[in-house]
């Protein structure tokens, strides 16, 4: 059964290119932090395990579809992968990962503050998470599958509270990607110019979900057909690391717990 949605973003679907390519630059960008025995949290399509796994010791992916898990099992025998619903990481013991890597998944989590208190427990000391969500301030219509989004300030303050190091920094881009983004932003205007009532902020998450998936893939499709090299031309290149997380589509920040001596 495929998962693929305008949330998860396909590598499969050409109108997804640039999503895709945004969410593969993370993992890229977090390659050269990741080592020894590492922990991802929400696997999804396997993005990570194929970016990060030579850089591993071992590999632990946690994710809550079972069909995602499964899949990914078939396909990387040697490493593990289990299905869960967290927070908390009821099955994993304290100390236990160099690297905790979760990527777009803040984002949905109702309770934030326990599922960053869970990453910082089962980090060793001296260990690392990489997390990246998306900037709200960049954000172009609410998202019904997600609990909140966040302002640098507000998720730099709250990671603040747990780990001991909190390197905020975030994904943006290149002159290509700014002028997707341009288009796109104009593209979603044109369709909530329609909610006059605004809908989007007042219904509940769960009846947006549908509605939300039908415009975003109608939108998504308009705009390669309207500027088809735009959209295919975008690389993980074309995405850049920027040490203000404000200039950043995504946040994307490396949280550090100490060795305790």
């Amino acid at each position: 059964m495929a998962t693929y949605t305008t949330e998860i973003a396909s590598d499969k679907l050409v109108s997804d290119n640039p999503i895709h390519m945004r969410l593969l630059k993370a993992y890229i960008a977090a390659k050269p932090l990741v080592g020894g025995d590492v922990l991802e949290v929400g696997c999804g399509e396997g993005r990570g395990v194929e970016v990060l796994l030579e850089h591993a010791t071992s590999y632990l992916g946690i994710d809550k579809i079972g069909e995602v898990v499964e899949k990914l099992q078939a396909k990387y025998p040697a490493v593990s992968f289990e299905k869960a619903i967290i927070p908390p990481f009821s099955n994993l013991k304290d100390n236990t990962f160099d690297t905790v890597v979760s990527l777009q998944v803040i984002e949905h989590i109702e309770n934030d503050r326990l599922f960053l208190e869970e990453i910082y427990r089962v980090l060793k000391p001296g260990g690392k998470a990489i997390i990246s969500t998306p900037n709200i301030n960049h954000t172009l219509s609410r998202n019904p599958w997600h609990i909140r989004e966040y302002k640098p300030g507000e998720l730099k303050s709250i990671c603040g509270r747990i780990f001991d190091i909190v390197e905020a920094k975030g994904i943006g881009g290149n002159d290509k990607v700014w002028a997707y983004h341009a288009a796109n932003r104009k593209s979603v205007h044109k369709i909530m110019r329609f909610d006059i009532l605004d809908l989007q902020h007042r219904l509940p998450a769960a009846v947006l979900r549908l509605p939300y998936e039908i415009l975003n893939r109608i939108n998504r499709n308009k705009l390669h057909q309207q500027d088809a090299e735009s959209v295919t031309a975008i690389s993980h290149e074309d995405y850049l690391v920027v040490d203000n997380p404000e200039e950043g589509l995504d946040l994307f920040f490396i949280l550090y717990k100490k060795n305790r001596a």
